[in-house]
């Protein structure tokens, strides 16, 4: 192998593994879900390319306005502006780039410097990277309609700073994925991030009241900035644009520095991928211990009204949730963001407007908001399965046992998180009149329950394996996502129209009415759907194994 990776360059090792990879992705296609999931990304790649598209003018114009205006040395705020979105946006949407599985190229005769140069290409194919890199471009192009002798230059500082933040990105997730290598770490880790992303909406708020105090402390800290590659990169374009050759090259010099600082930290982990690290969270071998059988009593937790399929399977749920310290965190959510939100827009002090949304508007939004975060897992519901799928093509049961022990442990969690969320609405910002308040709990009942049945079939259709507590390469089935997204806004429309018609014809307990007769409908349309599902998993039963079981 050795002799092997000598006598071919690094080019031409790059040029056949991405051949390689090339031709996976085309015989992948010959799958019917693989070609599903790729439509689902297409079109989700097509709402990104308007947010990246609608940035990018204002990009441009930040640029054109900077330099023709004067003001140069503010060009530094766009830079920190796409230093921050490269670097925090792939720990939101960490499924969505492209994986590198390192011990996968390691099966080829790759020389380091390739393995080197392909994992850079990997940090380059995220979104986060392409959106940057369409921004930084459209500044560069409106600094150079402003100045366009500063064309050069603008290039070299953004091929620098690009070549840094695709360096700092990998070095950070080649870090994250070694410390977060055993489950328990992951899970504390996810849980200090999501309790943080939470805290951001307090921020507001805070500034608000200790703003004024705040600022001259703020401005104290700013000149320790003007060491950091943005400040550098916008101060090597100031100095350009004020014809000031040593600032230009002090400044770049600097930016340089850093991209060979961090270039070095990446080979060193790099290498230490190359050479073979492993990282696991296998327990090492230790003597057995025999211990006495324990007796376990059956119907002991109380589950006997249900038939006792059902029961394994809620059983079984509930402790899947349990070993799952980030979805377990994640039921404080609603709560949290029912207190964030309601000090925002509601109460006697809203922190955004000086009047507050009125508890008609302001309850039903809020659960609807609810319902669309806590309903998002349903679409995936056989995510954590792995081998054990195959268990319930073995033991004695239907499917729609497997479906309803399922839902029935999920619509307990939103009726848990939900019954939390009115009480804490009630003393935050007040119920709504009783019409209302019965129509959005009619509402409640129908959205749940219609879009159950769209989420076993989305779970059956799209499966898509995921693992406990890990971010990297964490990413919904395409197809999956789109069915989810089509189901809220089909059953969101629907309840926003009952709403206002009620309010139009002047009859308040029109919605009521109507949402009842939904709701009756969707819990008759739900347990007629059983069955079918149930035909269904036995023809979805190799797709379900190839995907959960890899």
């Amino acid at each position: 192998m050795a002799d092997v990776t000598r006598t071919m360059g690094i080019a031409e090792q790059i040029r056949l593994v991405a051949g390689l990879r090339w031709q996976i992705l085309r015989n992948s296609l010959r799958k019917k879900n693989n070609r599903l999931d790729l439509i689902g990304l297409i079109f989700a790649g097509v709402f990104s390319g308007i947010f990246v598209l609608g940035l990018c003018f204002a990009f441009y114009a930040g640029g054109y306005f900077f330099l023709s205006q004067g003001r140069s040395g503010w060009i530094a705020l766009l830079f920190w502006g796409i230093f921050f979105f490269w670097q925090i946006f792939p720990v939101f949407v960490a499924g969505f780039g492209a994986s590198l599985e390192f011990r996968t190229l390691l099966r080829f005769p790759l020389g380091l410097g390739a393995f080197y140069v392909i994992g850079l290409a990997y940090g380059l194919a995220d979104f986060s990277a392409i959106a940057s890199v369409c921004w930084l471009l459209s500044v560069t192009l409106g600094a150079t309609v402003a100045k366009p002798g500063i064309l050069p230059a603008m290039l070299l500082i953004v091929t620098v700073f690009v070549l840094f933040n695709v360096t700092l990105e990998r070095l950070i997730g080649s870090w994250l994925e070694k410390l977060l290598s055993r489950r328990r770490t992951r899970e504390i880790f996810l849980g200090l991030f999501v309790l943080s992303m939470i805290s951001l909406n307090f921020i507001n708020p805070l500034l608000q009241r200790y703003g004024t105090e705040a600022r001259p402390f703020v401005m104290r800290l700013l000149p320790y900035f003007v060491v950091f590659p943005p400040s550098l990169a916008g101060r090597a374009i100031e100095a350009l644009s004020q014809l000031h050759p040593a600032g230009f090259l002090l400044a770049s010099g600097g930016l340089l520095l850093y991209l060979l600082f961090f270039s070095a930290l990446l080979w060193r982990r790099f290498a230490a991928q190359y050479r073979g690290e492993e990282l696991s969270e296998t327990a090492a071998p230790i003597r057995a211990i025999v211990r006495p059988i324990a007796k376990t009593e059956q119907g002991a937790d109380g589950l006997r009204l249900p038939s006792p399929q059902v029961a394994a399977v809620v059983r079984k749920e509930f402790r899947y949730l349990t070993r799952n310290g980030f979805a377990y965190l994640t039921l404080l959510m609603p709560p949290l963001l029912v207190l964030v939100f309601s000090s925002q827009f509601a109460g006697r002090h809203p922190a955004v407007s000086g009047k507050a949304v009125s508890a008609e508007m302001f309850f039903p939004g809020m659960m609807a908001y609810l319902i669309l975060i806590l309903m998002a897992p349903a679409y995936n519901s056989f995510a954590y399965e792995g081998r054990g799928i195959q268990t319930y093509f073995t033991a004695p049961l239907r499917f729609r046992d497997v479906f309803f022990g399922k839902n029935l442990v999920l619509v307990s969690i939103l009726t848990l998180e939900i019954a939390l969320s009115i009480a804490m609405l009630a003393w935050r910002v007040g119920l709504p009149s009783v019409p209302r308040l019965v129509a959005t709990i009619a509402a409640i009942v129908f959205t749940i329950v219609g879009q159950l049945t769209v989420a076993n079939w989305s779970s059956l259709s799209f499966p898509r394996k995921l693992e406990f507590g890990q971010m990297r390469g964490q990413r919904q089935s395409g197809m999956a996502v789109l069915v989810a997204f089509g189901s809220q806004i089909l059953t969101g429309t629907i309840s926003a129209v009952i709403l206002l018609t009620g309010r139009w014809v002047g009859n308040p307990w029109l919605p009521a009415e109507a949402f009842a007769f939904l709701a009756a409908a969707a819990v008759g349309g739900y347990f007629a759907s059983l069955d079918i599902l149930t035909t269904l998993a036995e023809k979805k039963k190799e797709t379900l194994i190839e995907a959960l079981c890899r």
